[in-house]
């Protein structure tokens, strides 16, 4: 008895002294990017676009895996991609690509359109438009498809690498039955491989947009295998005071607030931080 009391007591003074065992962590909730009330766009250099809606839907279009912009760290959970070309179709930079929707607006043959109507995902619906990369159907540079993306209430148009202007069936496509408003749009604007400056603000004028113009695929201070907005003849095209240089690249938008009497040309820097744009 004596050593069964003893081996006893030593037990439990062992245990007092003993490391306690690790706990599993607790597992957190994921953090979800959206504001809930805003829609967020943020431009990656380039095509590249990333947008969040309100419930932090994660949107990235044309990525791309250019060394001077430096794109890392990139989650998505839908991928779209306008057409085939290196400098808009790196998947690889999605870190989560795996779990993503992708969607191509142009098959993996680089000659038919992978045309979408209304396709739903989450709360995002995406249409994609049929249009060439050139002004001779294609032959020159292939096709490119334009993306329509309504989200919150708030229809997004982006160009891609469009190599012409509109014609009335595209322009159907674009705003819809029932006929609905662009409140943005993402227009070419670097005049190399795509439209020049003058015919990207006469796209614009065609497509009417309500809230912003976004220039992209345009030289940069760290990028300058296509025109700035200068030399492309795209500044030149503007009205005096539409134009608005923002020191970061991210743009809010709430869609509830009016939309503004003429439309914003949104010049966005490449890079989160403030620092010289064009």
């Amino acid at each position: 008895m004596r050593r069964f009391a003893l081996a006893t007591a030593l037990s439990a003074v062992f245990a007092a002294f003993a490391p306690a065992q690790d706990k599993p962590p607790e597992k957190k909730a994921e953090e979800k990017p959206g504001d809930g009330k805003n829609v967020i766009i943020r431009w990656r250099g380039q095509s590249m676009f990333e947008i969040t809606s309100k419930a932090g839907t994660r949107i990235v279009i044309d990525p791309h895996n250019i060394e001077a912009y430096r794109i890392k760290d990139v989650k998505a959970d839908l991928v779209l991609v306008t057409h085939r070309h290196t400098d808009h179709n790196q998947l690889s930079v999605i870190t989560n690509v795996k779990d993503a929707k992708v969607i191509q607006a142009v098959k993996e043959s680089n000659t038919e359109w992978n045309l979408i109507e209304g396709e739903k995902f989450k709360d995002v619906t995406v249409t994609t438009v049929g249009t060439y990369h050139d002004k001779l159907r294609g032959m020159q540079r292939g096709l490119n498809g334009i993306l329509v993306i309504d989200v919150d209430g708030l229809r997004i148009v982006h160009l891609g690498d469009l190599g012409h202007e509109l014609e009335p069936r595209h322009l159907k496509k674009i705003f819809g039955d029932p006929v609905k408003k662009v409140d943005v749009v993402m227009v070419p604007a670097g005049a190399v491989f795509t439209i020049t400056g003058l015919e990207a603000a006469r796209v614009v004028e065609q497509i009417k947009p309500t809230r912003y113009v976004i220039p992209m695929h345009y030289g940069t201070i760290v990028y300058d295998y296509v025109l700035d907005l200068k030399k492309s003849g795209f500044k030149g095209e503007q009205k005096p005071g539409s134009m608005k240089t923002y020191p970061t690249n991210e743009l809010k938008i709430d869609p509830a607030d009016p939309a503004p009497g003429d439309p914003i040309v949104a010049v966005l820097h490449w890079w989160p931080t403030p620092g010289a744009g064009n």
